[in-house]
């Protein structure tokens, strides 16, 4: 197996972070959005803002703090500068 190694203490602010602090859950989150719109359909527009809540709540907030942890000040300027979502 292939050893990974990880580089602290490096946050990268550029390209599409420069827009939004979670391109993939973005991403995840027009996609169904799209398809929603597509199937003309209420549940579809129910579980879209059930994930939008849930990914804020469960996934985001949590590793927003742990972000914080390891890069403090940089990552809290960050904040300020790029929208969670967009």
């Amino acid at each position: 197996m292939r050893s990974v190694h990880i580089l602290t203490g490096i946050g990268i602010t550029t390209g599409v972070y420069n827009y939004t602090r979670n391109p993939m859950y973005l991403g995840m989150a027009l996609i169904g959005l799209a398809y929603t719109y597509y199937k003309m359909h209420i549940l579809g527009l129910l579980f879209w803002v059930v994930y939008f809540l849930y990914m804020t709540r469960f996934q985001i907030i949590p590793e927003e703090k742990a972000l914080i942890k390891i890069f403090e000040d940089d990552y809290k300027e960050y904040c300020i500068k790029v929208r969670r979502w967009i």
